[in-house]
């Protein structure tokens, strides 16, 4: 293979991967010099010049023409004149050599090829270089990728263009079914250079995720008239996001849900009919957790700022639903307003409160000290402690699971006596 060769074999390579013109020289310089400096060492007295539409590559070195006796006759950049003359014959001391190089004779077959691989493998490496900068720009943004294999700990996407995207078993929505050739629709999650290879994470559960559909289906959001403010998710369960309006004349929730809930539906679907509780934010905080605990109704509340605690009270029949299934409620309403949530019942003297039983009728079987964890996030009866899921009591209080479900079975004992 000549240089003639190489060069247009080049070319083509990198208009394939769309390298512009500037880019395909300066790689194409920058093998050659690599390839000089493998042979002579320096570079530095070498000129590479290249003529892409024609195909030419031209090698000069310059040297300096010295004495025979002198010092520097072994410098690079120096040539002896006995040895200079054999090559030009009307060269004097002190002149400069201009040598053209032969590269078919001067680096052989096996450096042209070698000269071709490392070409091929820079244009790789650009082509990385260029995916990881273009889509680490793009953390954030929704996109479309069709899916083209699906393993058991993710999923493999392409997107227009071929590129390959990952979505991790952790970034899908636990009820996504996926079959190859299915057009999916996520965000970029983050971008990793992992062994000089572009790894680009999807995410369906991010709340980016569900705040961008929202930006596709409310226009005011796109407008700027509404904004988001925050949004948490338990994903393919239940969200919960705080709205605001900058329009006095614009009710931001009514402009999410939509005509008779027209845009909120989409989402729901594109969410495995996630449940989406949206919320018109506020800065009276009073205000904002009693919205955030929607659908319960709040008595009263109590805010400790030094602890970042919040102390709501409920009637007896709106503690589950400040709950809510599996504490789901509760959970997403504190992670929202940026405080943990306890509930205290407001007692009512009710037929159902009169059934229940007091936390300190246990004091015989319990040790107080583990019935005062419960007193502290609000459960005084044996009833309120049933209604909380065992994780999430793990969760609020200092007691281990194999303790917190001892107390379980004793109260549901009480209870079937």
């Amino acid at each position: 293979m000549d240089s003639k060769t190489l060069i247009e074999s080049f070319s083509d390579f990198a208009k394939l991967k769309n390298i512009d013109r500037p880019t395909m020289i300066k790689i194409l310089e920058e093998v050659f010099r690599s390839i000089i400096r493998k042979k002579y060492v320096e570079d530095s007295n070498f000129d590479v010049i290249i003529n892409i539409d024609k195909g030419d590559l031209e090698i000069w070195r310059f040297r300096e023409v010295v004495d025979d006796e002198s010092e520097d006759i072994w410098d690079y950049d120096k040539i002896p004149y006995s040895d200079a003359i054999k090559l030009q014959k009307d060269l004097e001391v002190g002149e400069e050599l201009a040598e053209e190089i032969n590269i078919e004779l001067d680096f052989g077959r096996r450096g042209i090829l070698t000269a071709k691989q490392t070409l091929v493998q820079k244009v790789k490496d650009l082509e990385k270089e260029n995916l990881f900068q273009a889509y680490k720009d793009k953390v954030g943004d929704l996109l479309i990728g069709e899916v083209y294999q699906v393993g058991n700990r993710e999923v493999l996407l392409i997107d227009g263009v071929g590129n390959e995207l990952i979505m991790p078993k952790s970034e899908q929505i636990p009820k996504d079914r996926y079959r190859k050739g299915d057009n999916i629709r996520a965000v970029v999650h983050r971008v990793e250079m992992i062994n000089g290879t572009p790894k680009i994470i999807l995410s369906r559960t991010s709340p980016v995720f569900l705040e961008r559909l929202f930006e596709l289906e409310v226009p005011e959001i796109d407008d700027n008239v509404i904004a988001i403010k925050k949004i948490v998710r338990e994903p393919g369960e239940r969200a919960k996001v705080a709205v605001e309006s900058f329009d006095d004349r614009i009710d931001p929730v009514g402009a999410c849900v939509g005509m008779k809930g027209s845009r909120i539906h989409n989402i729901v679907r594109e969410l495995e009919n996630e449940n989406i509780d949206v919320i018109n934010f506020t800065d009276n905080m009073e205000l904002y957790i009693s919205r955030a605990l929607s659908p319960a109704k709040i008595t009263s509340i109590k805010i400790d700022s030094e602890a970042n605690r919040v102390s709501v009270f409920l009637k007896p029949d709106q503690v589950s639903l400040a709950i809510g299934k599996g504490g789901q409620n509760i959970k997403l309403a504190g992670r929202l307003i940026g405080k943990e949530i306890d509930v205290f019942r407001d007692s009512d003297g009710s037929e159902e409160e009169i059934d229940d039983i007091a936390l300190e009728e246990f004091d015989d079987e319990i040790d107080s000290w583990i019935l005062d964890e419960f007193r502290k996030i609000g459960l005084d009866t044996a009833k309120s402690v049933l209604s909380v899921p065992v994780e999430d009591l793990v969760r609020r209080t200092d007691l281990e699971e194999e303790t917190i479900n001892e107390v379980i079975n004793i109260f549901k004992l009480e209870f079937e006596d």
